[in-house]
């Protein structure tokens, strides 16, 4: 076979039918003709005899606080799902390529039981989801402190108008936006646990140069460099986690991982209130301070996450991690034979592997994913300005600095609340379209009164309903986790999660001019422009519900349509890859 990675995916189908893997299955099943029917599995397995048992039902959800995992599950019964490894036919389709590099932990014939499982998730939780929560709140320090900074006066110290803040925020998201393809293109030849690091430490160095700034020109330049350095971080996150996780378990990591933004803001306010005391130490504003020290906490981030993110979960012996690593070989089976046995494609590629030009169009182009892209662009408009200038909002209620530091507090706390709240509503009823329609309904039911209210308006509802409006729930991580489950093949997964960020932050740059100076204090042009983001929104939503609704049917027409022999026939002649494959079904 062809080791070439460029050349993986024109293997012909007797160099498909081959490999260490699967002469080992050969071997082990070459006496059996059973079929069993599993109802995970589109078609029918031809499951050996004298191959271990599989499990009775799918996984059961469970949460956080249950640390034993669900109640109604015997928790030494098999956990292993059925999938197409326990068919031979079908397996050779969907053999590692031999780059893969856990490809020596894959054993179609491993079972485990629920107890194991339930603690392995608990220990990558600790071990890794932990960690990158923990760089998402450095990220984020250094991402948002431009509204504590603003806060202090900055715009007045430096002699900016509102207009240079928009134009600064503008070019901050631009930037971002076009950096994210190339940085998912580095992270996918370089590795998540390689350049993710790299990223961390040289925006740090940006975010504490900001410390020195004089002048417009200054402030758009590291507002650019910044964007550049910062744009594909989240990407970059996404795919590294879904080496650890399963599609079911990701959207929900990925609630936490938003959580930990919200962490950040709580823990920068309470770090705001102290450092922003600094004015006129050495004769500096706080600001400065602000910037200096919070860029520095994000430079011991990033230089510690050089020694801490192992690169699979196969290879995490190090000197800092220890000689035999973080998991056993009992674990390593474990984590790598679920994770391909909920999704085969996730062996496509080595994790250093790069994308070539036909793979990177071929994920451009795959229109079935730009649904979501188009719920990234408009879902996050109506709050996204209501953001940008809570701070100038509660100042121009009459809050001092300090005080307006603190009072975006009780807002934080509750949306970290309603986030998870969400997430884990959508996890229960396995929906994404409909809590994007109850988010959209929770924001317009703010937004109403934001457009009604008068300058005679007390201040306190107006901070309140502010609040609320902000508070409602987030549904990114159900839409990053959606792209993700859609994408189907590491190759689109890699560009998948950019583009979704690239139209979320082209949303970010159209609604910067949602707000305008002649508009404030109340907005309340800009706030019916918002309630018309948000009608137009709930149509979207059920939009998209009807499309991918109408692409299941039509493929389960055809499906159906085959004779079982015809079913077969496709399987091991296809040449459709990942969402575009008959017996793929998408989330909505």
């Amino acid at each position: 076979m062809s080791t070439n990675d460029e050349n993986f995916d024109r293997r012909t189908e007797e160099e498909k039918k081959s490999g260490p893997i699967f002469e080992k299955i050969d071997e082990l099943s070459s006496d059996s003709e059973d079929e069993s029917v599993y109802g995970a599995i589109a078609g029918k397995l031809n499951i050996p005899d004298d191959w271990p048992p599989l499990a009775a039902h799918p996984p059961k959800k469970y949460y956080f606080w249950q640390i034993n995992g669900p109640g109604n599950i015997d928790l030494d019964g098999i956990a292993t799902q059925a999938s197409v490894f326990d068919d031979p036919e079908k397996a050779r389709l969907h053999q590692p390529t031999e780059k893969y590099e856990n490809l020596h932990r894959l054993d179609p014939r491993e079972r485990w039981t629920w107890r194991e499982e339930i603690k392995l998730v608990r220990k990558i939780d600790l071990r890794i989801m932990v960690w990158v929560a923990f760089m998402f709140m450095a990220l984020q320090l250094d991402r948002g402190n431009i509204s504590q900074a603003v806060a202090d006066n900055m715009l007045t110290d430096l002699g900016f108008s509102t207009n240079v803040f928009n134009n600064g925020n503008s070019i901050f998201k631009a930037v971002f936006l076009v950096s994210e393809v190339p940085s998912q293109l580095i992270s996918k030849k370089l590795g998540p646990d390689r350049w993710i690091p790299i990223q961390m430490v040289l925006w740090s160095a940006v975010a504490m140069s900001q410390y020195g700034l004089q002048s417009k020109s200054g402030f758009y330049i590291t507002r650019a460099l910044l964007g550049a350095l910062e744009g594909g971080f989240i990407a970059d996150v996404c795919l590294y986690l879904s080496y650890f996780y399963t599609a079911i378990e990701l959207p929900v990591r990925l609630a936490y991982f938003w959580a930990a933004l919200t962490l950040s803001d709580i823990c920068a306010a309470f770090m705001g209130f102290g450092i922003l005391h600094m004015r006129g130490v050495h004769g500096k504003e706080g600001w400065r301070w602000l910037f200096l020290i919070e860029g520095g906490v994000t430079l011991v981030v990033g230089l510690l996450s050089v020694l801490i993110m192992p690169p699979s979960p196969t290879k995490t012996a190090s000197w800092i991690r220890g000689k035999n690593g973080w998991f056993t070989e009992r674990e390593e089976k474990i984590i790598v034979n679920r994770v391909l046995r909920d999704d085969p494609n996730k062996g496509d590629m080595h994790n250093r592997q790069a994308l070539n030009f036909r793979m990177l169009w071929d994920s451009l182009c795959d229109f079935d994913l730009w649904p979501i892209y188009l719920i990234g662009l408009v879902f996050g408009m109506p709050s996204s300005p209501v953001g940008t200038y809570l701070t100038l909002t509660f100042r121009g209620l009459g809050f001092t600095t300090l005080q307006t530091t603190l009072l975006v507090l009780p807002q934080q706390l509750l949306s970290l609340v309603t986030l998870l709240a969400i997430t884990y509503l959508s996890q229960m009823t396995n929906e994404r379209s409909y809590m994007g329609i109850l988010a959209q309904l929770m924001h317009l039911g703010f937004m109403i009164p934001l457009r009604i209210f008068s300058q005679s308006t007390n201040r306190w509802v107006r901070y309140s309903i502010v609040s609320l409006f902000l508070a409602s729930p987030s549904t990114h991580a159900i839409q990053v986790g959606w792209t993700s489950r859609n994408s189907n093949t590491v190759r689109t997964r890699t560009l998948s999660a950019a583009m979704y960020n690239m139209f979320c932050q082209l949303s970010g740059i159209i609604s910067s001019y949602i707000y305008r100076a002649d508009d404030k204090p109340l907005y309340h042009r800009g706030n019916s422009d918002i309630l018309g983001i948000l009608a137009m929104n709930l149509v979207i939503y059920a939009g998209v519900k009807v499309y991918y609704v109408a692409r299941n049917k039509r493929r389960e027409r055809k499906w159906k349509a085959f004779t079982e022999e015809e079913r077969r026939h496709y399987l091991l002649t296809t040449t459709d890859k990942g969402n575009k494959r008959l017996d793929f079904r998408f989330a909505h």
